[in-house]
Formats: structure tokens, C-alpha cells, sequence
């Protein structure tokens, strides 16, 4: 069957309540629907747990739904594998770290559940559709898709918010955000800072429609 809408959904950051919000307003429908989420669904939200758990049984429902690796995501792995670990605490780790604590109490050693850990390494770098490119936090202006780097994708931001180069199809992005979805012709911006008290925003396609949940 023909997917019918794309609905592409911000960062999220642990707000569960929002998320289910957002999935009850857009009225997904998991035959003909296809469901794309940019990445950042932990740290700094109340239930970063509880947003995976959602977004596993959102993926066993349908095989169109996509997950973006955001830097929130690459930071954790990080923890994991004892990178960084000061700073990932400082970006709003340890709520999620102490939510992962809170729901494996009496499963050993394992911090984060097997399932979790096959979503987080299953997340993609950047999604092409037919007219847009979907990543987490954007591209290096004048360097090849292919050719970006993982970095770039999942952490850049000025050089590619104020740039106006042609990626030779419109870019859809989280990562950066604003009060309300940040629209040029080269790019779509779709962060507006759901964690930060304003909204979570999702986008609809073809129609560039998009959907709000507030805070």
C-alpha cells in the first residue's frame, strides 16, 4: 500500500505526555502512513525511558516508521562506553541515566535494557525522500550528502542554519531550535524546544502542514 503522509516529529527530550499527545492529534495510521522522528528523544524531559518504550512499540505496529540518531543519543553511547562521560551529564544525562536506573531496579548491572540498546544502534544518520533530506541537526554547505560526516549531522548548527547553499533537495532538521518551525527555501527547521516549555512539532508531507502540541 502507497504511503499517504510522511509526518516527520522534533525532539522530544523525554516528554512522553507530549509525544502521545502529538500521536493522538496527527491520527497516524500505520498502513498507509509514514512516521519519521529526528533524534533527541532523551535527556532533560521527565521520562526519557518511558519515550523509547513508546517509540519500540510505535516500531513493532508498522514497518514506515524511521528514527534519526541525534546527539543526545550519540552522547549516551558515549557514556556507555566511558567517553565523555562529564559532559554528557552536564547535557541532561543524568535524568535519563537515573530513569534507566528507576525502571531496571533488580536487573542486574545492565543500565539500559537490550531492546533499548538494539534501538539506539539501529538509528540512522539521515533519511532521503523524494524532495527533502531528513537529519538531526543538518549538513556541511558544499560537501557531497554522502560524503557528510556523522558529526556534521548530529551536531552542526550555525554554519548550516545560516547558510543558503542548494543540498539539491529541501532539508528537513532538528537539533537547533526555535519558538516556531524555522522555514527558508533550503530548509525546514522543526526543534521548537518542546522540553523548553513552548511546543513539540511534527510535519506533515506533501502538504507542509504542520501540527503543534503545547507545553
Amino acid at each position: 500500500m502507497p504511503v499517504q503522509r510522511t509526518l516527520i516529529i522534533g525532539d522530544i527530550h523525554g516528554c512522553l505526555g507530549m509525544l502521545r499527545q502529538m500521536m493522538d492529534k496527527i491520527a497516524w495510521n500505520k498502513k498507509k502512513d509514514r512516521l519519521i522522528f529526528v533524534g533527541d528523544y532523551i535527556d532533560r524531559g521527565e521520562d526519557p525511558y518511558g519515550v523509547v518504550e513508546y517509540l519500540i512499540r510505535l516500531a513493532r505496529q508498522s514497518g514506515h516508521v524511521d528514527f534519526l540518531l541525534g546527539n543526545h543519543e550519540a552522547m549516551l553511547m558515549d557514556y556507555l562506553n566511558g567517553i565523555r562521560r562529564e559532559m554528557y551529564m552536564y547535557n541532561g544525562g543524568r535524568i535519563t541515566i537515573a530513569s534507566y536506573k528507576a525502571h531496571m531496579q533488580g536487573e542486574g548491572k545492565q543500565i539500559i535494557p537490550e531492546d533499548h540498546m538494539a534501538f539506539y544502534k539501529r538509528l540512522k544518520t539521515y533519511i532521503e525522500l523524494e524532495d527533502y533530506y531528513v537529519v538531526h541537526a543538518g549538513f556541511r554547505p558544499g560537501v557531497p550528502i554522502e560524503e557528510q560526516t556523522t558529526e556534521d549531522m548530529i551536531w552542526i548548527r550555525d554554519e548550516f542554519i545560516y547558510s543558503d547553499y542548494d543540498f539539491g533537495k529541501r532539508v528537513i532538521f532538528g537539533h537547533t531550535w526555535f519558538k516556531s518551525p524555522f522555514i527558508q527555501k533550503n530548509k525546514i527547521g522543526i526543534d521548537t524546544g518542546a522540553v523548553y516549555g513552548n511546543q513539540l512539532t511534527c510535519l506533515e508531507l506533501p502538504g507542509l502542514r504542520f501540527h503543534h502540541v503545547h507545553a
